[in-house]
């Protein structure tokens, strides 16, 4: 990437701004309902609320909390009420993180600590959890040294506690349930999952990120909920995104632990710097207080009661959603979803496609494999959006089944890496997927139409080759956009 000098005089306010605003006039119009993941959305005035915290509270760092004690109270008490809403008691204790993937890091490193003082026979620590928990524990079981213990799920998508069970070893030190898991939106049977480690003298996490600030509400509305949190005895500790149906400011969650003691091998604390002490609870040094007074500022401002009529606003539009869905011939949603996260899924259409139609028309929606599917997280920003959405979907279906040009070249592409997979040496297979990454988007990000690379991604047997693959994408995206 070239290198690019600072401006050699300060550029003026208005023209910077007017840039700022140039720069993201192609960015997904969030505000508008038209993407399912990265933002939520509960309205200006929750937004505004979070926007002036943040602003108010910009410079501040919760490094030294003895430095910047209104810090320290507004985490101690999002942490509380967090904890309250989740079955907690008064043993219960936590921190905030900068979002998911660091709870799910922080709950990881914890349980390895726990287990070099607890178990220090084992030399490398496993986890076991189903295959479709979040891969940030692939990236902590990276970092931290563990091994990671994925096993099959039930039909429904549910864990498959059996299969848990049997995973189980001598190195097993903790288990992990889903509520929800993020693919499919379905919870976990955490209490069954729970009842397991508690029986063999282990962790059990939760990983609430995506739905811990909504299915408590989700349940007081009546909505059928399996146990899932502190009050089944097991459950030893969770994770919980306030960014998400918290409505809080980016990044924002929260790892809460059964009690003290568990909670002690996540702080770290040297006393041998010339610097002097220096002790952090978290992954991070340095954390921004905006994004602590948010949250506390948008947790007070909603209450018990704003977030309950948020919820049942977005469970509403869900269910006008999923019916929708469900009478589109050829779609479906997969299993069914305890809350707002689901998977639109086909037996016979090219669900890819159809999202490639859908982003022509302006919406964003996820690709998943295993089965393909096409991702849906509903949050209050999508409450007036059903009946456009709905149609939109209609015509991206009926485009998707006409016969065109590009579906006939799709069609051949997909043909011809088929055969060349089945006939063609794996070295020179690797050769031409280390070749693709031009063709998928390598460089100036992803094509508008991506239904060929997920089509291509799916057929390669060689997942090392895709993940090759993928890092070239990502190194693709530091580099700057085209304009």
């Amino acid at each position: 990437m070239p290198t690019r000098p600072l401006p050699p005089r300060g550029v003026p306010e208005s023209d910077l701004f007017r840039q700022m605003e140039a720069a993201r006039a192609h960015d997904v119009r969030w505000r508008e309902g038209r993407v399912f993941s990265l933002v939520f959305y509960a309205g200006e005035d929750v937004h505004r609320v979070a926007e002036k915290a943040y602003a108010r509270f910009f410079s501040e760092n919760a490094l030294n909390p003895t430095a910047f004690p209104s810090l320290r109270k507004f985490e101690s008490e999002v942490v509380a009420m967090v904890a309250g809403l989740l079955g907690g008691d008064a043993h219960v204790v936590g921190n905030m993180t900068s979002g998911g993937t660091e709870s799910l890091l922080m709950s990881m490193f914890t349980a390895r600590e726990w287990a070099r003082a607890n178990r220090p026979q084992i030399q490398t620590p496993e986890v076991v959890l189903p295959a479709t928990a979040h891969p940030a524990f692939d990236k902590a079981a990276h970092y931290f040294g563990m091994k990671l213990v994925r096993t099959p799920v039930r039909e429904d998508f549910r864990a498959d506690v059996e299969a848990m069970a049997r995973a189980i070893t001598r190195n097993t030190i903790m288990l992990v349930g889903s509520a929800p898991s993020y693919p499919q939106g379905v919870v976990d049977p955490i209490a069954d999952i729970a009842a397991l480690a508690q029986s063999r003298g282990l962790l059990c996490h939760v990983d609430a990120c995506v739905g811990g600030m909504m299915l408590p509400f989700v349940e007081r509305l009546g909505y059928p909920i399996p146990a899932w949190d502190f009050r089944m005895p097991g459950v030893t500790s969770i994770s919980v995104d306030l960014h998400k149906y918290g409505y809080a400011a980016k990044g924002a969650s929260v790892i809460l632990y059964r009690n003290k003691a568990l909670r002690r091998y996540q702080l770290f604390a040297t006393t041998d710097w010339s610097g002097g002490i220096y002790a952090s609870p978290t992954m991070a040094g340095t954390r921004p207080g905006g994004v602590i007074a948010a949250a506390w500022a948008v947790m007070n401002y909603l209450g018990e009661e704003g977030y309950l009529r948020i919820a049942k606003a977005v469970m509403e539009t869900r269910d006008a959603i999923m019916a929708g869905v469900n009478a589109i011939p050829g779609l479906k949603i997969l299993s069914e979803p305890d809350i707002s996260v689901m998977a639109i899924g086909s037996d016979g259409l090219d669900v890819y496609r159809v999202a490639d139609e859908m982003s022509v028309r302006g919406w964003q929606l996820d690709r998943q494999q295993f089965p393909p599917s096409l991702h849906m997280t509903l949050h209050y920003g999508h409450v007036g959006v059903v009946n456009d959405f709905l149609q939109d979907l209609q015509a991206s279906v009926a485009a998707e089944r006409r016969p065109t040009p590009r579906r006939l070249l799709y069609a051949l592409l997909m043909g011809l890496i088929r055969i060349l997979t089945a006939v063609l040496p794996e070295r020179w297979l690797s050769r031409l997927t280390q070749g693709a990454s031009r063709f998928l988007g390598g460089g100036s990000g992803l094509p508008q139409r991506s239904a060929p690379m997920y089509g291509i991604m799916g057929t390669l047997p060689n997942r090392g080759d895709l993940k090759e693959l993928v890092l070239n994408l990502v190194e693709g995206f530091t580099e700057p956009p085209e304009d």
